[in-house]
């Protein structure tokens, strides 16, 4: 994929094709040049931190949503669907800027982080200006999403102090783990699907519907993610497997596993401090080889079943065949 160009591949399939609407495509190919030209102050080196992984392409899934959500394979986009699509993915960069200077990360989307070529520093104030035009967007469109867009700020403070405060606990619970993805991951799906819907003019009540459905999706997306972070090989994750135990995130199939009585207590004396390489790899087929990865797929199922429910009102049948199509892809292939 050239750089710079959106990438629709999410969980190994063209997510643009799964979902199947009309023009979606052409419209998420609008978004790339609408990403660069909201973030440029016109100070060159600022311009090469604010689009650093911009450039580098992504899977932009946040913006599909919203512009899927706003025209339903319908109509083009308006210019309002358009900034609102950017709105959300600007937030979404700003957070991995930050979280790459949290996890000391090298590599993102395949190339240097922005901490590791520019420093911590202009990494957490390049995210932070990247929020902060995310916030005048939002602002351009209405105090409801505004207002929208801070919520949704504070949700992924409160998701990441949540991780961190039960960093390396071997003791942390389902519920805090459920805490932090709802924070981290679901509550930029939900509001990526809501702001879709607000400025696409959908009824109140498929607004709320369309949340609903991001929100369970994202969480599934995550619940995905974490146990491939257990089974998946370097070459399907791109980044290096194990990650999450290597940093003391212990995620859902880690938790379930520590509960399982014939890994759980060796697993348990393995973890509670940073891995090295062996330890890492010993501790992942712990993992993999315990219930947590049948409990952890068993409780996506549930909460991709909630976000199937939540499409039974919309007033588009192609939309809900859509998203549909797109949450069933997400645990398709998993043991």
């Amino acid at each position: 994929m050239p750089p710079g160009r959106a990438s629709p591949m999410v969980l190994g399939v063209n997510a643009v094709e799964v979902l199947g609407l009309s023009g979606l495509d052409q419209e998420l190919r609008r978004v790339e040049p609408l990403l660069v030209s909201v973030v440029a102050a016109g100070d060159p080196f600022l311009d090469q931190v604010a689009t650093h992984l911009i450039t580098a392409g992504g899977k932009r899934l946040r913006p599909m949503l919203a512009l899927a959500a706003a025209t339903r394979g319908e109509r083009r986009a308006s210019e309002a669907d358009l900034l609102g699509s950017v709105s959300v993915e600007l937030v979404h960069l700003a957070s991995l800027y930050h979280d790459d200077v949290i996890d000391e990360a090298t590599m993102r989307r395949g190339t240097e982080s922005v901490n590791s070529r520019f420093g911590n520093l202009l990494a957490i104030v390049g995210g932070d200006y990247l929020l902060a035009r995310s916030a005048e967007i939002a602002a351009s469109l209405g105090t409801e999403i505004a207002g929208l867009l801070a919520t949704t700020l504070g949700l992924l403070c409160r998701g990441q102090v949540s991780e961190v405060k039960t960093a390396f606990s071997v003791r942390r619970t389902v519920e805090q783990c459920l805490e932090a993805i709802e924070g981290k991951t679901a509550a930029l799906m939900a509001t990526s699907c809501r702001v879709g819907a607000l400025t696409g003019g959908a009824p109140r009540s498929e607004v709320e519907a369309l949340t609903e459905f991001g929100r369970n999706f994202g969480i599934v997306f995550q619940l995905r993610d974490d146990v491939l972070d257990v089974v998946a090989t370097n070459g399907e994750l791109g980044k290096p497997p194990g990650q999450d135990l290597a940093e003391g995130v212990y995620t859902l199939p880690v938790l379930h596993a520590l509960a399982d009585p014939d890994v759980g207590p060796e697993l348990a004396g393995l973890l509670g401090q940073p891995l090295g390489l062996p330890e890492r790899d010993k501790a992942r087929a712990m993992v993999a080889a315990s219930k947590g990865i049948a409990a952890t797929v068993a409780m996506g199922r549930q909460f991709a079943a909630r976000a199937d429910a939540a499409l039974d009102g919309l007033s588009s049948p192609a939309l809900a065949s859509a998203l549909r199509a797109l949450n069933d892809t997400l645990l398709d292939d998993l043991p």
